[in-house]
């Protein structure tokens, strides 16, 4: 069978594309390695070992998601048994021969932007955080450097329309510091990609076992560091490096496997909404552990998860600062209860209620609302009682500062919900959340990657979005993202030869 060429008909995305005055920005694109001229530059930076070490690396990272069971080899019964989690299948587009190479071909993917339509494209290669399962750090160093300057070579005569993520281990803060300087410095590369959170193990657990034993039930005592609050590090040095380096920062964090989301049946089941309530994890890490505060600079982009959830996670920050704020929690302090007032009042219409029962006050206290609320309980102190504290927050114009500025939420092409992003009557302050054009093709949700944007400028057809949110979400917020990390991110490529073309013809 002989593959499809590129369509001689001009596309509906390249017709939108054609009729707009601003570029547009694709922030998600997902390429495929092709392995074995990757496995060359893992064999150049550690040998066969590596090789060997990079392979396993992704056998293990697929276990893992299985909870180390093959799910197909299993009964229901051994399923249920043995809780494996339903993963993905067929995960990638195979109808469509042409897309298939070009999300393997850089030359290829090159030619097709216009089809696309899109002027220029971030990529996400599906190796790029593969190192994160290396057995030991060193391995996971060199694996992680090994990747990343197979990208950078592979992509740089592309770098006018096509950029490939870096991919930064953060098991520690230096660890990462060492890898952004490589990747910015050395390769020349422009976004990194983290994982939103590190799995470590919960110590008082790991103690009680010997490191053999605790191997069979690591996942099972462990939590998540989003690096932000509650961490094992202090994650600064490196949020400071990332300013220092101009580098927006982004993450395609996932849940699946999280509480509520290990179904052993059915993958929708646990797929839908992980991407959202993950990055919401690693989002409200750095805003409540003050990493926004103290870094303003800081972009991060925060993708597949959509933008709804931006906007639901502003309005209850604002909500709960309106009322567990310093002045809000007034409210609910057991020194403002009147115990003497509340014992008359129960004497008053209690009746037989309280017949024969002590209304003392600090007993009756006790007896409503718990001893939690008596004069002789342990109450928090000023400090513990301002979960807003680290985050600097002192008006609602300070969570607008922290969240809506600083992040940046990746929203697919017919995400309907991207609406609520761009609903400032809902939105506190009456502000819009930065919503970004992440088309996500590369993956099973996008069979057609020359559809992607036409599918966005739908939303405008059918009234989910207005013409300025359109030209919002495929190019100012993206525009933004990158340029407020980086005012030169875009020099020398496509976006700003297009801008200065407009330029000159107004």
């Amino acid at each position: 069978m002989t593959a499809r060429l590129p369509a001689t008909s001009v596309s509906r995305s390249a017709v939108v594309k054609s009729r707009l005055d601003f570029p547009v920005i694709d922030t998600d694109v997902h390429t495929n390695d092709y392995t074995p001229a990757l496995e060359d530059y893992v064999a150049h930076y550690g040998g066969t070992q590596l090789v060997d070490e990079f392979r396993r690396a992704n056998s293990e990272r697929s276990r893992s998601e299985s909870n180390g069971q093959d799910w197909y080899a299993q009964t229901p019964e051994q399923r249920h048994f043995h809780r494996t989690r339903r993963n993905p299948w067929w995960a990638r587009v195979t109808d469509n021969t042409l897309d298939v190479a070009t999300y393997h071909l850089p030359q290829l993917l090159y030619e097709r932007q216009d089809e696309q339509g899109a002027d220029y494209s971030i990529l996400f290669p599906n190796n790029v955080l593969s190192p994160l399962a290396a057995r030991s750090a060193e391995a996971r160093q060199v694996l992680q450097r090994a990747i990343n300057h197979y990208h950078a070579d592979l992509y740089r005569k592309y770098s006018d329309r096509l950029t490939p993520v870096a991919g930064i281990p953060l098991h520690t803060p230096e660890e990462g510091i060492a890898e952004l300087e490589f990747a910015v410095k050395e390769l020349g590369l422009k976004v990194i990609n983290i994982a939103g959170g590190v799995r470590r193990p919960i110590k008082a657990i790991q103690q009680q076992f010997s490191p053999e034993e605790f191997k069979k039930i690591e996942k099972y005592a462990s939590w998540v560091d989003f690096y932000g609050i509650d961490s094992e590090y202090d994650y600064d040095p490196f949020w400071a490096k990332a300013v220092e380096l101009g580098v927006p920062i982004t993450t395609h964090y996932g849940s699946q496997g999280w509480v509520g989301r290990n179904s052993t049946s059915n993958y929708m089941f646990n797929h839908i909404g992980h991407f959202a309530d993950a990055s919401e994890a690693f989002a409200k890490a750095l805003f409540f552990g003050g990493v926004t505060h103290r870094f303003p600079q800081l972009r991060f982009g925060l993708l597949e998860g959509g933008a709804d959830w931006g906007a639901r996670v502003f309005i209850h920050l604002v909500d709960r600062w309106e009322k567990r704020g310093p002045e809000g929690l007034k409210h609910y302090d057991p020194a403002a209860l009147d115990g003497h007032g509340l014992a008359d009042l129960f004497r008053r219409y209690g009746g037989d209620l309280v017949k024969g029962r002590s209304l003392e006050p600090q007993q009756l206290i006790a007896d409503t609302l718990g001893k939690r609320y008596t004069r002789e309980a342990s109450q928090p102190s000023l400090e513990q009682q301002n979960d807003f504290a680290l985050a600097g927050i002192e008006s609602v114009e300070d969570i607008k500062a922290r969240w809506v500025d600083n992040f940046y939420f990746g929203s697919e092409a017919d995400d309907r919900t991207v609406a609520h992003a761009f609903n400032n009557k809902a939105n506190p302050l009456g502000v819009k959340i930065n919503a970004i054009y992440s088309s996500d093709v590369g993956h099973w949700d996008v069979p057609d990657l020359t559809e992607a944007l036409a599918e966005s400028r739908d939303l405008v057809d059918e009234g989910v979005i207005s013409e300025a949110d359109f030209k919002a979400l495929v190019f100012e917020n993206p525009y933004r993202l990158y340029t407020e990390a980086n005012p030169d991110f875009f020099k020398g490529t496509a976006v700003e030869a297009k801008l200065a073309l407009h330029a000159s013809r107004n």
